[in-house]
């Protein structure tokens, strides 16, 4: 007789159906392996952002037709907020400010409330983000545009240049190591209605999920205000946002924040439950339960062999239980009657 190989419901072998739901899995993060990820990614994400060739006479050309299209559209406001912006300058001032520090500050911080409060939705989320700028480099290579600032054909005003504003890699000394004309989509947008979505679906406060809700709408203005990107760049970031939500929920069948809070694999003491962040872990409601009936068997036999002296029955085998429940792979044996 030939060999027989066991196989799921899905016709997958049982080894490559276990680890196949191994690897889709929410696992409990690594701090230092989360560190070195987010470090490395971002160097690799300015490194080719950066070494995209500027091609200034078709970003430019890109520009004048993203202008005419929002002409046509007559929605071809970005030079009147520009200007009005500009006109106060406490205000542009702080939006300079903020569009120089908040896009990386903010985006660090949900990174880290996500990894001590949710630590089952972590990786999902951390996914989304990733997948959202590394399809924004195929823009970046494929669509070189300008951003209204370095239009030469329009009154634009850059802001920074102006108001002679630090941190900003848009203008100044700093433009030199950075690609001018990689405006299209907008990460500034894609990042910033990351971070509020995570914050408004996952925040347990109103004032949190409010601000969550502001945060990609003041993103939206500052970019505009500045002159550092026309609003159809917002929804190229929102695509590519779009995109990488739709990828990872196809990966996890669900949408990251109907995800377990609590991950297999954390810290011992640390809760797995559900989604909604309450109840106790299977596992050990399963070793409760098994020290219960351990112990009722007990008493029952020494009852037993106090009255009649009887020899107490064999105990039955234990159970051998799946380390993922529900794991339709792994095996079950059920007790010796």
């Amino acid at each position: 007789m030939g060999d027989r190989i066991l196989t799921t419901p899905e016709g997958l072998p049982a080894p490559r159906q276990a680890t196949w739901h191994r690897l889709r899995t929410p696992r409990h993060p690594r701090i230092w392996f989360e560190i070195l990820l987010i470090a490395v990614s971002y160097g690799v994400y300015s490194l080719i952002r950066n070494a995209v060739p500027e091609q200034k006479a078709q970003a430019l050309r890109n520009a004048d037709w993203i202008w005419r299209a929002e002409h046509s559209l007559g929605l071809a406001f970005e030079k009147t907020v520009n200007h009005a912006a500009d006109s106060v300058g406490w205000l542009i001032v702080s939006m300079n400010y903020y569009y120089a520090t908040l896009h990386f500050v903010v985006t660090i911080g949900v990174l880290v409330w996500l990894y001590r409060r949710h630590p089952g939705r972590y990786a999902a989320v951390r996914m989304i983000l990733f997948l959202t700028t590394a399809v924004a480099l195929l823009g970046y290579y494929l669509y070189p545009l300008a951003p209204p600032r370095l239009m030469e054909s329009e009154d634009f005003i850059d802001t920074v240049l102006v108001h002679q504003t630090w941190g900003s890699m848009a203008s100044g000394d700093l433009k030199h190591v950075s690609n001018q004309y990689a405006a299209m989509p907008s990460m500034h947008i894609g990042w910033s209605l990351w971070c509020g979505l995570a914050i408004f679906v996952l925040a347990k406060a109103p004032w949190a999920r409010v601000l969550g809700l502001l945060y990609p709408a003041a993103t939206l203005v500052v970019i505009v205000a500045t002159a550092n990107h026309f609003w159809l760049d917002a929804v190229g970031g929102i695509v590519c946002l779009g995109f990488g939500t739709a990828v990872v929920c196809a990966w996890y069948g669900a949408l990251p924040h109907r995800l377990p809070r609590y991950a297999h694999g954390g810290a011992p003491g640390t809760r797995r439950d559900g989604a909604d962040g309450t109840g106790s872990s299977p596992g050990a409601s399963a070793g409760t339960a098994g020290a219960a009936t351990a112990g009722a068997g007990a008493g029952g036999t020494g009852a037993g062999a106090g009255v009649g002296g009887a020899v107490p029955a064999p105990a039955a085998e234990p159970a051998l239980a799946s380390e993922h429940p529900g794991d339709p792979a792994a095996p079950v044996a059920a007790p010796v009657s």
